[in-house]
């Protein structure tokens, strides 16, 4: 048996002969020989192999081979020669991959361009453009996502981009083209014009794009044109985006596949953004509704996630309360500045002058006298209309503020009729340079609308006419405004009922407010009691009534369009339509704010989509800054039915988002409308509150300090979670309460801060604790600071007690974490450290768990020995504090005495805590 199966082995008939035995290679004789073949010879080897698969590993080893020869100029083009050869391999996966490894070989030989002169683009780019229209679909694609890796890299040269690859894509589009190449050309077209800039695709891709908008045969080369017009737009700008790319826009929107449809709906924000506010109002609006209304529920799908977005691009600084101030500019350049503003701006808008605004009559109602006295109220303190009209969007923007500027705050209220209250018509015979001086030194909506409200004298204001004392609106009582009829006035008598009637509910930020412009009323009646035109009866417009809502920070004395006696209480008597009035607007189109306030409607998510609240809950920050806080009555409710909506992702969207939109209301606004929505998110899911607790410190810093102290009642229940194992919602907790301690006074932060850190010090969760040390080691930096610092005493008292007495090691090993995070964030004045916490500390020598004994020769060998308190004094401390570590020197644990022997930079606490200490849970 072993004969014959040396005889196979072998391969001979005789064993004994050993002349006749034939020996069989092996495969370590094959490796030598390969080992002694150049690089080159190594490469056209393979290369030249029927096997494929060593074909593909050549392609794959190019760039180490280009690595072995880069010092020899010549073996490198050599090498680049032979990727040619290999280019016009027969077999698709051997191009694939090595057009995978073209980016790699380029960004090689541009960082050794001396040695490789023109490499790339002599011999790797034609490969590139080659395989754009190979007939493998794997080859194509590589061959595209290599060519926009080398745009993106800027591998290529500009001049390689206009000659080289530009016209090989334009050909590639030609109408006898392949259908598929056609459409991947098309696509690739629109991703390379951001990377080559406007010139190139202006001049190069733009007319091309054109035509392929309207390619009647192939519906997929139009779809991948919608799909990216936005980008193109982007590019080329806004000229020639009207000019050119509108017109196809219009005709892929009215396209007969819905896929194109939607595509237009997808990108028509971008499409916006590239196009001036005219032709976004007058025909983009028309153009989104028809998308709106699409038959197709795809389509309308894509539009109404849209909507949001392109509501906010007709955001303007000055009309969404967000103003841009100059950091080093004084007021009264900048009021300066503005008033030229609105003077070149009533040239431009003549037509848009609140004079045209009609007039209506109203009834007699007290809900209709209350609505009239208020209007008069904001009436009383207004610029004259000669001066007023719509602020230009700002071009230079240098320092975002929540304030706006007097004048702006002015025009602002003038331009927005329907949310700010009557209109004033102009008087005859008085111009704007007779009230100017009034104007800067009289007017101004921060002073005069600020709580409390200011003794000021509103008799000046009642006499700006020229020649004859207006009324109280500045109006000549014998000349009334046109298309009023006969205009009445709540009597003194009534004035003083209803701010009777509202004094028991001045806890309510609504009403206050409503108090402090009836009290200014009622004075502005009583300066002349002899005077007529005081008395003459005036009227508010049925239409702007319920559009108008007080709001301290908005810009001008805004009026609430359904005045609320009660917080959460409407006064009756607006009908449907005038409570539709109460969300008109002309910052957007109102077609499309209709459409957008609709998403709430549950036929919505039946007809459309499911997901359309959460829609509209996501894009409600951008619409609410688009229209301004002045205009926020029309988002109000829509907010609200958000806020109450059984998804919870819904609800969870507004969490997130809540402090963003009080930044943008202004904290009365916040006040009123967002506390009680986000004290309902407190009680919530906790996939809802995790979205409040993210933010808690950037909403709670623009309350009011009465109102933020509410909340402290309210922190101790972020401990308790619907998961007990939801450990990272008690260390979002934890960041949350550092950020919070800069808002609370030091009582404060002791009496219901520092229940809530010590315990979270004592969590089940090593992550959880070691936030935790850092919160405490910061309520120790606050409260020492404080005067009296008998609150940093206390504290420090405390934790002695329940950490460093505790009878489980665990919380011995606590107070030596907090110690040592004292000590590296100066928390502690080093001769406070030593007094107060250091003999705590050093007591813990004699612990008998090893674990407590290593973290403290960790802490007083490499952090409280570095501290130059300890370096330069020779006291009792710095004594106290060597014979402590003499002992653990000494100690019987190794690991002790290896800490307390040695300062190992490797072994720093911040990269070991978390495994010195226990187990997570």
């Amino acid at each position: 048996m072993r004969s014959v199966l040396m005889s196979l082995i072998v391969g001979v008939d005789d064993c004994s002969s050993e002349s006749d035995v034939i020996v069989v290679p092996s495969a370590l004789d094959f490796v030598s020989q390969d080992d002694m073949l150049t690089p080159l010879g190594r490469l056209d080897k393979y290369a030249a192999s029927e096997n494929v698969f060593n074909r593909q590993m050549v392609a794959r080893s190019l760039l180490d081979t280009l690595r072995e020869v880069c010092d020899d100029e010549r073996e490198c083009i050599a090498v680049l020669e032979r990727i040619s050869r290999l280019a016009d391999d027969s077999e698709p996966t051997v191009r694939a991959e090595l057009m995978e490894q073209v980016p790699h070989i380029a960004l090689f030989c541009q960082e050794n361009r001396p040695a490789i002169p023109y490499a790339f683009s002599k011999y790797l780019l034609p490969i590139v453009v080659r395989y754009l229209a190979d007939q493998n679909n794997q080859v194509r694609k590589t061959s595209q996502a290599a060519l926009l890796a080398l745009l993106e890299q800027e591998l290529i040269e500009r001049v390689d981009v206009e000659t080289k690859v530009c016209p090989v894509l334009v050909e590639l589009t030609a109408p006898d083209s392949n259908d598929d190449v056609k459409t991947e050309a098309v696509a690739i077209m629109c991703k390379m014009a951001p990377m080559v800039g406007k010139d190139i695709t202006e001049r190069l891709i733009l007319p091309r794009f054109c035509e392929m908008c309207c390619d009647c045969r192939m519906f997929h080369v139009r779809k991948v044109c919608a799909a990216n017009f936005g980008d193109i737009c982007s590019v080329v700008g806004q000229q020639a985006t009207e000019e050119m790319l509108l017109p196809r826009f219009f005709q892929l929107c009215s396209d007969n596949v819905w896929g194109v449809r939607k595509a237009c709906a997808e990108c028509f924000m971008a499409v916006s953004c590239a196009t001036c506010q005219e032709i976004r109002r007058t025909k983009l609006s028309a153009l989104f509704i028809n998308l709106i209304s699409d038959p197709s529920r795809w389509v309308r799908q894509a539009a109404f996630q849209s909507l949001g977005p392109f509501i906010s691009t007709f955001a303007n600084p000055s009309s969404s309360g967000q103003y841009f101030k100059e950091e080093n500019k004084s007021s009264e350049d900048t009021s300066v500045e503005d008033k030229n503003r609105l003077n070149d701006n009533n040239k431009i808008r003549g037509a848009d002058a609140p004079e045209d605004i009609e007039a209506r009559p109203t009834g007699g109602d007290s809900s209709v006298h209350l609505e009239e006295t208020l209007a008069e109220g904001a009436e009383t303190l207004r610029q004259p209309p000669g001066e007023l009209s719509a602020p230009a969007e700002s071009s230079s923007p240098l320092r975002l503020s929540p304030e706006p500027p007097p004048d702006a705050a002015g025009s602002e209220e003038e331009r927005e009729p329907c949310a700010c209250g009557l209109a004033s018509q102009p008087e005859a015979g008085t111009g704007a340079q007779d009230s100017a001086p009034l104007d800067q030194e009289l007017y101004n909506s921060f002073h005069f609308w600020r709580t409390p409200l200011p003794e000021i004298d509103l008799d000046v204001e009642l006499q700006q006419g020229s020649g004859s004392e207006p009324g109280p609106q500045g109006l000549d009582p014998e000349v009334p405004a046109p298309g009023s009829a006969s205009i009445t006035m709540a009597t003194r008598k009534e004035l003083e009922e209803m701010i009777e009637n509202l004094e028991p509910h001045i806890d309510d930020p609504d009403v206050k407010a409503q108090v402090d412009v009836l009290a200014a009323a009622l004075r502005a009646s009583s300066l002349d009691a002899g005077d007529e035109a005081g008395e003459a009866p005036l009227r508010a417009p049925q239409d702007e009534l319920p559009s108008c809502r007080l709001d301290h920070d908005a810009a001008g004395p805004l009026i609430s369009e359904e005045v609320r006696v009660l917080r959460g209480g409407h006064i009756s008597g607006f009908s449907p339509d005038e409570e539709r009035r109460a969300k008109v607007q002309d910052v957007v189109p109102q077609a499309l704010l209709d459409q957008y306030l609709s998403m709430t409607d549950p036929s919505r998510a039946q007809t459309v989509d499911t997901e359309i609240a959460k829609h509209c809950a996501y894009s409600l920050p951008g619409v609410a800054l688009t229209l301004g806080r002045q205009n926020w009555h029309c988002l109000r409710e829509t907010y609200e039915t958000l806020a109450s909506d059984m998804q919870w992702k819904v609800r969870r969207t507004l969490a997130f988002s809540i402090h963003e939109l009080a930044v943008i209301l202004g904290d009365q606004l916040t006040a009123a409308d967002l506390v009680p929505i986000f004290n309902g998110f407190l009680k919530d899911l906790d996939e809802v509150r995790i979205g409040v607790l993210k933010h808690l410190h950037d909403f709670l810093k623009l309350l009011h300090i009465d109102k933020r102290r509410e909340y402290l009642y309210q922190l101790q229940e972020f401990l308790v979670t619907d998961n007990s194992r939801n450990w990272r919602f008690r260390a979002e907790l934890a960041e949350q309460l550092i950020l919070l301690l800069e808002l609370y006074s030091p009582r404060d932060v002791y009496d219901y801060l520092r229940p809530i850190a010590l315990n979270l010090c004592a969590d089940k969760v090593s992550s959880v604790r070691w936030i935790s040390y850092k919160l405490v080691s910061e309520m120790v930096r606050k409260l020492h600071r404080a005067a009296p610092p008998t609150f940093g005493a206390d504290l420090i008292q405390e934790l002695v007690e329940s950490f460093g007495r505790c009878p489980r090691w665990s919380g011995r090993q606590a107070f030596v974490f907090v110690c040592q995070t004292v000590i590296e964030d100066d928390c502690l004045p080093m001769d406070q450290f030593a007094v107060q916490l250091m003999p705590h500390l050093l007591t813990l020598a004699n612990d008998r768990v090893p674990n407590v004994r290593v973290l403290l020769a960790k802490t007083l060998r490499q952090t409280l020995l570095e501290k130059e308190h300890f370096l330069t004094s020779a006291s009792c401390h710095q004594e106290a504090v060597e014979q402590t570590i003499m002992a653990l020197q000494m100690d019987r644990d190794s690991d002790v005495k290896y800490f307390a022997s040695t300062h190992p930079a490797s072994t720093r606490i911040s990269e070991d805590a978390l495994s010195t200490a226990s187990s997570t849970y």
